[in-house]
């Protein structure tokens, strides 16, 4: 018997295929992402290095939205809150403290909490419901 596929929100879908698709330009183009944070300077290869290592856990990190399911998913989402506000956080200080162009922090904030939001919304959608709302039936 063939097992069909648990249902995920679309959220869910949303973020893995963010992190895919990050995940795979930092692994095999990482200066494509390093000079979206360092226009003017040639990629070094400690950021290389660095985005490939992260390309791949990113690439990892995706492909368990689609494959985990019940606790394991929601395990993988609650996790996904914290991994996406840390990067919220992160670009948003780049921006502060004059490390990288405002138009990046910019950008890379408002990407970082866009993740935070669905990784949140999907986790609430995939267990029994946010506190003070219903689930959908």
């Amino acid at each position: 018997m063939v097992k069909r596929p648990a249902h995920r929100p679309a959220s869910v879908y949303a973020l893995a295929g963010i992190r895919l698709f990050n995940g795979v330009t930092g692994l095999l183009t990482p200066s494509v992402l390093i000079r979206r944070l360092d226009p003017d300077h040639e990629p070094s290869p400690a950021a290389v290095y660095a985005f490939r290592l992260f390309g791949i856990r990113t690439i990892l990190l995706g492909l368990a939205l689609l494959t985990h399911d019940g606790a394991r998913l929601r395990a993988d989402l609650r996790e996904g809150v914290l991994i996406h506000a840390s990067d919220t956080v992160t670009a948003a200080m780049l921006g502060i403290r004059g490390q990288v162009p405002p138009r990046t922090a910019a950008l890379t904030t408002l990407i970082s909490a866009t993740n935070t939001y669905l990784a949140a919304t999907g986790e609430c959608a995939a267990s029994d419901g946010c506190a003070g709302q219903r689930k959908r039936r």
